[in-house]
């Protein structure tokens, strides 16, 4: 056997190897991610920057499975996720309740606000839909600015105070950054293992039917309004999730989080990452808020160089970072 001929098998063993390790990884995604974010504190130069790639990336894969899975272009989910910090902020700081009561109550809002702004906005389609769902999200935004004996208005709503989280016998600090992290990862994976189910559930196929070709869909005989309006919900509880724990995180919610920049940004992490794939998300809110936290530091014109790093992946990885790494693996 020559050389070339060894050359040739040698690269042919290592392009199964890789196939081998996408394939686990896929079939074995909630325990993949597990891992992997179980390691990123020690990888990005903060806590504080882990503990927000962990909620934004949770935010994004809330949205993904509204844009990236059933192929509806939301531009009003900052209300959604504003939602869920607001709800859980003022069921701690002004009802006293603990920390598994808020979170839930904030996931309750958020599926409410959701449900609402699913049914108006689910009869249209295209960029309609996605300009229904930004004036709602404004609607939202401009009653809690409003809402100043309720919400703060536009200083925020503080006291969202929770130092110690008790479960049992174990006591987390979430004054500690690291036992913080380690502590909302674990919901964090509960949500993923919820999000897993639902893509491999006969619903999942579904939505991907109505994101393919949504003519076919109907042909089909499924109501695709219903499921529509489904698929909104779902995303408005992760998204209520990712919310609630940001609340918790930050101790206060600030107005911003229902501004239509959080909408933007979203959308941002979802295409960075690689929309309709599981860990997108993640990859695309620890690209988007590690650039951040990089440029931020030297200069305050750091959403020109977003800006610019986003056009750069858009031409190309038109699929996204993980989204490109997977079709490369199929090639």
């Amino acid at each position: 056997m020559n050389s070339m001929s060894i050359l040739a098998e040698t690269s042919r063993a290592e392009r199964w190897r890789e196939r081998r390790v996408f394939a686990w990884v896929q079939r074995h995604r909630v325990a993949a991610a597990a891992v992997t974010l179980s390691l990123l504190p020690g990888i990005v130069p903060h806590p504080a920057l882990a503990i927000n790639i962990l909620i934004y990336g949770l935010f994004a894969t809330g949205y993904n499975l509204l844009f990236g899975y059933t192929g509806l272009l939301s531009l009003g989910h900052a209300a959604l996720f504003g939602a869920g910090a607001y709800a859980c902020g003022i069921a701690i700081a002004s009802g006293g309740l603990p920390w598994f009561a808020a979170i839930l109550a904030g996931i309750v809002l958020a599926v409410a606000v959701g449900g609402i702004i699913g049914a108006l906005a689910i009869r249209t389609r295209g960029v309609y839909f996605g300009m229904v769902t930004l004036a709602l999200a404004q609607c939202l935004y401009f009653i809690c600015y409003q809402w100043v004996s309720l919400t703060g208005g536009e200083s925020g709503l503080r006291g969202v105070s929770v130092q110690a989280v008790s479960l049992g016998s174990l006591r987390v600090s979430l004054i500690d950054p690291y036992q913080k992290y380690y502590f909302l990862l674990v919901l964090v994976i509960v949500a993923l293992a919820v999000f897993s189910r639902i893509l491999e559930s006969p619903f999942g196929a579904v939505i991907e039917a109505i994101r393919e070709n949504e003519n076919r869909a109907r042909a089909s005989g499924y109501d695709l309004r219903w499921i529509k309006w489904i698929s909104f919900v779902l995303s408005s509880a992760f998204c209520g999730l990712a919310g609630a724990l940001n609340a918790i995180h930050l101790g206060i919610v600030s107005i911003d989080t229902l501004f239509y920049t959080t909408s933007g940004t979203v959308v941002m992490m979802t295409l960075l990452g690689g929309m309709g794939t599981f860990f997108g998300p993640f990859i695309g809110a620890a690209l988007f808020l590690s650039l951040e936290d990089v440029t931020a530091s030297w200069t305050t014109h750091w959403q020109l160089i977003a800006g610019l790093v986003f056009i750069a992946c858009v031409r190309f990885f038109p699929k996204g970072v993980w989204g490109s790494a997977l079709a490369m693996v199929r090639r």
